[in-house]
């Protein structure tokens, strides 16, 4: 389960790339892929191990500050569970 205090790294199997034709964000994992918006890709990004799940919330509070930090965490901790169960974020506890 991800919660606030999780610092999710992503896969050795999922790889986040850049596709400079279309301009946008890939998650690609073996033999499939996930488009992301600019903002699931901003989280993915900071997926490195040394940022908490509050780390990332706030950041992106600050990044985008016409949403409240509550919805920011909601949509956040939504992103992550969802990638974890496929198997493309993993997170450890403190």
């Amino acid at each position: 389960m991800i919660t606030a205090e999780t610092r999710p790294t992503l896969a050795a199997k999922a790889r986040l790339r850049w596709d400079r034709q279309a301009s946008r964000y890939l998650l690609l994992y073996p033999e499939r892929g996930l488009v992301l918006n600019p903002t699931a890709a901003d989280v993915v990004q900071l997926c490195t191990g040394e940022h908490t799940v509050s780390a990332i919330v706030e950041r992106l509070t600050q990044k985008y500050v016409t949403e409240p930090a509550e919805k920011v965490e909601r949509d956040v901790l939504t992103l992550l569970e969802r990638l974890a169960n496929r198997g493309l974020i993993h997170g450890t506890d403190d």
